[in-house]
C-alpha cells in the first residue's frame, strides 16, 4: 500500500510492504521507470500487481531499470519475476557482481540463511559515490556495512530523502549478520548511521515499514540499540535467530514443532550461531526460541506447530 502523507516528490512512489518483502521504490521519469528493491520471491506475483498497478496508474507500461541495495532475498526475491516480466535491467553493489555471474548461493547468503532466491542477470553495478539520474531526481549512492557488509543507501540531496534499506529503520535497523559469522559489523554499523547523521535528510524510506520523517529520534534509538547489541554480542545472536525463525514462519505460516531441531542443525547460520554463542543442544535450542517468539508475541505453538502470529 502507499505511505501516507508522503512530503516527497510527485515522481517517488512507495509501495509499503510487510516483514516478508521489503519495500518498493518506484521513480517515474520523463523517459525512464526506475524500481529500487523487489521483495521476497514468495510475494513475486503480488509485487507484479502492484507493480503493473501502479504503471498503468501513470500511464506508463514498463519498468526500465530495477535497483538493489542490497542482495538479501527479501529485497531482491522479485527481481527475476520483473526481469521476466519487463526485460528490465538490474543494477546491483559492484561488491556482488561475480556472485551473481556464476550464481553462488553460499556466497549470496540463501542458503546460509535457509531462504530462497531465483536466479537474476545483472546488467550493471554501483558503487558507493555513484550517482544514478532515476524519477528525474539525483542519487548518490553510498556505502552501508553494517547490516550487510555490501549494502548501499541511495541520497537524493534535492529532496532530502534518504532510501535507508535496512541500515535504518524507524525504531531500529536490520540484523548486524557479519557479528553472527564472525566478522565485523558492529563498528560498520556504527559508521552507517553516523554517515546518515551528516545528511540534510528530511524523509527516510526504509526497507521495511512506513516512510517517517522524525529522523533524529530514529538515529537515537539505532544508536541506543547499537550500544545495547554491542555491550553483550550474546544479545545480537539472540535477536539473530529469532528473527530468522520468524521469517521462516512468515514465509511458511507454521513449522512443526518436531521439525524445529533439525532446522536449528541444517540451516548453517542457525548452527553457527549457536556454536559460537548459545551452545544448546539442538531440542534446547528450539525450545528456547519458541518460548521466545511466544514472549514477544511474534508466534504461538499449539503444542504442534510453531504457528506466525
Amino acid at each position: 500500500m502507499n505511505a501516507p502523507a508522503l512530503r516527497v516528490a510527485p515522481s517517488i512512489h512507495v509501495l509499503e510492504r510487510g516483514w516478508l518483502s521489503s519495500n518498493n521504490v518506484l521513480l517515474f521519469g520523463r523517459d525512464e521507470v526506475a524500481m529500487i528493491d523487489s521483495g521476497y520471491v514468495s510475494h513475486a506475483e503480488q509485487t507484479l500487481t502492484l507493480v503493473r498497478h501502479v504503471l498503468a496508474q501513470r500511464g506508463r507500461d514498463g519498468l526500465d531499470l530495477l535497483v538493489n541495495t542490497h542482495l538479501h532475498s527479501d529485497h531482491c526475491g522479485g527481481n527475476a519475476a520483473l526481469q521476466e516480466a519487463y526485460g528490465c535491467r538490474i543494477a546491483i553493489p559492484a561488491a556482488e557482481a561475480d556472485k551473481v555471474r556464476h550464481w553462488d548461493e553460499d556466497a549470496l547468503s540463501y542458503r546460509a540463511t535457509g531462504q530462497r532466491c531465483p536466479r537474476f542477470t545483472a546488467s550493471q553495478t554501483i558503487a558507493s559515490g555513484d550517482v544514478l539520474r532515476m524519477g528525474d531526481l539525483d542519487w548518490q549512492a553510498l556505502a552501508a556495512p553494517g547490516h550487510d557488509p555490501h549494502a548501499l543507501l541511495f541520497y537524493c540531496a534535492q529532496e532530502g530523502v534518504l532510501i535507508s534499506a535496512d541500515a535504518l529503520w524507524r525504531n531500529g535497523f536490520g540484523i548486524i549478520f557479519p557479528e553472527l559469522d564472525g566478522e565485523s559489523g558492529f563498528d560498520e554499523a556504527r559508521a552507517t548511521l553516523e554517515l546518515i547523521r551528516t545528511l540534510d535528510v528530511r524523509t527516510v524510506i526504509p526497507g521495511h515499514g512506513a516512510p517517517f520523517q522524525d529522523i533524529d529520534d530514529a538515529l537515537d534509538k539505532a544508536f541506543s540499540r547499537l550500544d545495547y547489541l554491542q555491550a553483550d554480542p550474546l544479545r545480537n545472536a539472540h535477536n539473530g535467530i529469532k528473527v530468522l525463525v520468524k521469517f521462516l514462519l512468515l514465509e511458511r505460516g507454521r513449522i512443526a514443532l518436531g521439525q524445529l531441531p533439525a532446522m536449528m542443525r541444517d540451516i548453517p547460520l542457525l548452527r553457527i550461531t549457536n556454536e559460537r554463542f548459545l551452545q544448546m543442544d539442538d531440542v534446547a535450542l528450539s525450545r528456547w526460541c519458541v518460548a521466545q517468539l511466544e514472549r514477544a508475541g511474534a508466534a504461538h505453538s499449539d503444542g504442534v506447530f510453531l504457528l506466525d502470529r
